[in-house]
């Protein structure tokens, strides 16, 4: 019987103390909704843009990050027509995602709370699609409930 070969070149170093929140990204930032400044529903987060931390150089797409090299830091959250690849596989063209700068995020909760108003952001255009083309055509759709 073969003994299992452990993979790469032996354990983990601990993990560095860090001010402030860990996220898990899963659990925390993707499919939750972002809500802007007003609580006003923008956009869901689909996916997360990581890039190299400050003054540190951006490692070439399909090269092994070597052994010591900091960790990536969440630049963006993406958002866009993700719905075709999540059913038929594939990946849509970053041209077509959204990018919300995560310096506008203010805090991760039950939702994605944005410190920035709506309005100047791409983002909910859908939600505003939405709103005027399918809900106001429901009756009493176009009246607020309270």
């Amino acid at each position: 019987m073969k003994t299992p070969r452990p993979l790469g070149p032996g354990p983990l170093a601990p993990v560095p103390p860090v001010a402030g929140q860990t996220l898990d990204a899963q659990l925390h930032l993707l499919d939750r909704q972002v809500l802007d400044s007003d609580g006003v529903p923008v956009t869901t987060v689909d996916d997360l843009e990581l890039g190299a931390p400050e003054g540190e150089p951006e490692t070439p797409m399909g090269t092994v990050i070597p052994p010591g090299t900091p960790a990536p830091v969440l630049t963006a959250l993406l958002t866009g027509p993700v719905l075709g690849t999540r059913i038929f596989g594939g990946r849509p063209p970053s041209s077509r995602l959204i990018r919300v700068p995560w310096t506008d995020v203010a805090d991760v909760g039950v939702v994605v709370r944005l410190g920035v108003s709506g309005q100047g952001l791409d983002a909910d255009w859908v939600e505003r699609w939405i709103r005027d083309k399918i809900i106001a055509r429901i009756p009493g759709g176009r009246r607020d409930p309270r």
